[in-house]
């Protein structure tokens, strides 16, 4: 699944070619694909957040993470030695360049001495100067090689803020999560052609595609119908009783139309790695089913109501399938069913390295779903849709706004995904925290408003809320994989979160319980001032009784909990 990464100089260079450009150092495009691959950012944002001109005072890159208030300067050195290493003289000048973003006063001093530098404009569109006395300023000092001993004893040694943390090779090495789908090797097919036309379309040498009609039974033996890996690169899995699906099987099982399936039938498209025609057969090699998704899984689901008369237009496409072909060839022919937005969102990178970041993590245990008919790989689904407005309510605290689900694969998509804190153990926490909502929800005396959707993610956001006036709270937002990660660690989080819970809904039931009993919860819940009062108030009630110590505080419930295990 996860490629293995060469760091060594010149081949680290193959890992961001897209961004080398005589104009940008290597070290500027090096960044470009850390922040891409690591702070899981897009890669518009991740070039806006990096200085790739001459004269920008050291600094390589600058992010600005306003969820967790952190400002990161990054400076990076890509080294052609892998025998080489880094010592302390990179980094005691890294925190001398740090020096410059201390307070307000130091960064407009910099922005004025940098003139029309890229880095002025960079501190300037970030909006540094008024950020820089609230956030905490970090120094991210990247490279290929590993910290040599005296490196070491230096960051021992540099005071903590600002902090420097080194992200060398063998790190790198050991937290990349692959943006690839693990693509199956089927071996080479052929299909009977004998008494039929084909209907040929060169491009060029490499990329060509040929139609013919081909029997269904020679299609039901592709490789990777059984376990969906056929469709990898489809934008959906098998959809299940959609009408266009019954329609399908209605004449898969009408023998008597067999022969005009070609006529009606939309066809399928499968791309390959290499054509090969002949008098009576066409072989195909690596190949992957794009669209006709649905048709096939019919006709494998309906084998026995096959016979030799029903063949499916069938289009062959020989692509180089590294190249941006396959994903324009797949995106431009799934018209049979609508293309939804999440649909368009199944092949973002962004989307796949997280998947596959829950392969790594969560294996036998949650499932993180990224397109329709997906089939799962663990016990337990978790929706990139549902993962999507979690994240609004909680991280970017817009419970009001969860209604409007398009914005998840739309114009909110990055903001809400493509970020360093979006993990697989993020997800996780979240997943679990509305579990317990859910559960609880139903405690609340106004029976419709706390079954309504919006109530739940107003109840997340207030959790939140909750949280942030709790150190360890603050600890688990900031990081929440030594919370959940282990089966153990998140039974006892869980049991934490349900207490917390248990308390927010008696208090929603004492600032609700004066609104007549059919008051407009539903206006009120997309309303920002009223549920940012509503938090408000429970919030204060949390932090009363905490201080009274009528209620045990999110810190004090988890170290009684290892306690009590020990």
């Amino acid at each position: 699944m996860t490629k293995l990464l060469n760091l060594d100089y010149p081949q680290v260079l193959d890992l961001f070619k897209e961004y080398s450009d005589p104009k940008r150092t290597e070290s500027a495009s090096f960044i470009i694909w850390y922040l891409e691959n690591y702070y899981r950012l897009d890669p518009l944002e991740a070039i806006d957040s990096v200085c790739d001109q001459r004269g920008d005072k050291g600094v390589d890159g600058i992010y600005v993470n306003n969820n967790d208030e952190t400002i990161d300067i990054f400076q990076c050195k890509l080294s052609q030695s892998k025998d080489s290493t880094i010592g302390d003289t990179p980094l005691k000048e890294f925190f001398g360049t740090l020096s410059q973003f201390i307070n307000q006063a130091s960064i407009e001093k910099l922005v004025a001495s940098a003139g029309d530098a890229e880095i002025a404009r960079l501190i300037k569109r970030l909006d540094l100067a008024a950020k820089v006395n609230t956030y905490d300023v970090r120094g991210i000092f990247i490279s290929n090689i590993h910290l040599d001993k005296n490196g070491k004893n230096c960051l021992d040694t540099i005071p903590p803020k600002p902090q420097i943390l080194f992200v060398g090779k063998q790190r790198l090495i050991e937290t990349y999560i692959s943006d690839e789908r693990a693509l199956f090797n089927a071996e080479a097919i052929s299909f009977d052609i004998a008494g039929f036309r084909v209907s040929e379309y060169i491009v060029d040498a490499n990329t060509k595609s040929l139609i013919a009609p081909i029997k269904a039974k020679e299609l039901i033996a592709l490789k990777g119908i059984s376990d969906q890996s056929l469709f990898a690169l489809n934008v959906r899995g098998p959809l299940g009783r959609t009408k266009v699906n019954r329609d399908i099987v209605k004449s898969i099982k009408d023998r008597s139309k067999h022969k005009l399936f070609p006529l009606f039938h939309n066809g399928i498209t499968i791309i390959c790695s290499r054509i090969v025609p002949d008098k009576d057969k066409i072989t195909i090699e690596n190949y992957h089913v794009v669209n006709g998704c649905q048709s096939l899984n019919s006709l494998y689901e309906n084998k026995s109501s096959l016979t030799e008369d029903l063949r499916i237009l069938t289009k062959f496409v020989q692509v180089k399938l590294d190249s941006e072909l396959p994903e324009m060839v797949t995106s431009y022919s799934n018209n049979q069913n609508a293309v939804k937005p999440r649909d368009s969102k199944a092949n973002d990178p962004i989307q796949i390295r997280l998947q596959n970041e829950f392969k790594k993590n969560y294996k036998s245990e949650y499932w993180y779903e990224i397109k329709r008919g997906e089939i799962p790989e663990a016990p337990e689904t978790i929706s990139n849709e549902q993962t999507g407005l979690l994240l609004m309510s909680f991280d970017l605290g817009e419970p009001w706004g969860t209604h409007r689900k398009y914005q998840v694969f739309e114009e909110k998509h990055t903001e809400l995904f493509g970020r360093p804190s979006v993990s697989s153990d993020r997800v996780v926490m979240l997943h679990e925290m509305m579990k317990v909502i859910a559960s609880l929800s139903g405690g609340i005396s106004n029976t419709l408003f706390g079954k309504y959707a919006i109530t739940r993610q107003a109840m997340l956001y207030m959790l939140r809320n909750t949280l942030e006036t709790d150190p360890l709270g603050r600890g688990l937002m900031a990081d929440p994989s030594p919370f959940v990660r282990s089966k153990t660690e998140r039974e006892d989080f869980i049991h934490c979160i349900n207490t917390i819970v248990n308390d927010m809904v008696v208090d929603i039931n004492a600032e609700v319980k004066d609104l007549e009993e059919d008051f407009d919860y539903r206006g009120k819940l997309r309303d920002e001032e009223w549920v940012k009062d509503l938090s408000k108030k429970v919030v204060g009630n949390y932090q009363k009784l905490v201080q009274r110590d009528r209620i045990e505080s999110f810190e004090k419930q988890w170290s009684q909990r290892k306690q009590e295990k020990k």
